[in-house]
């Protein structure tokens, strides 16, 4: 059940980050320029309440130096890209095991 979720829940990170290729395609052309969401970007254009509570939540509860410097970097690279590993990932643990055999096959 987990390797199904996992699966699953990659597929739709991976269709939510070529959906975001797409969008920053599309910026692109229309502004003759390249132009790259950043997840911090995009993150506070749908819920900026939501991206200063987990701020705070990851300061006060965990540890400042968490957000400082390594939030801060993720949420500064492209949002595509950050949805392609977090795919990635899903995918990786929602792989089918292969059977190792170990040992003399003696057919």
């Amino acid at each position: 059940m987990f390797r199904l979720l996992a699966r699953l829940l990659g597929f739709i990170i991976f269709a939510a980050a070529l959906i975001t290729m797409v969008h920053d395609g599309a910026l692109s052309i229309a502004a003759s320029e390249l132009v790259i969401t950043s997840l911090g970007e995009m993150w506070f254009a749908y819920s900026p309440p939501g991206l200063n509570l987990t701020q705070a939540i990851i300061e006060r509860n965990i540890h400042p130096y968490l957000w400082d410097p390594i939030m801060l970097s993720i949420l500064k690279s492209p949002a595509a890209l950050v949805f392609m590993v977090i795919a990635l990932i899903f995918a990786f643990l929602g792989r089918r095991r292969t059977k190792v055999r170990a040992g003399l096959d003696l057919r």
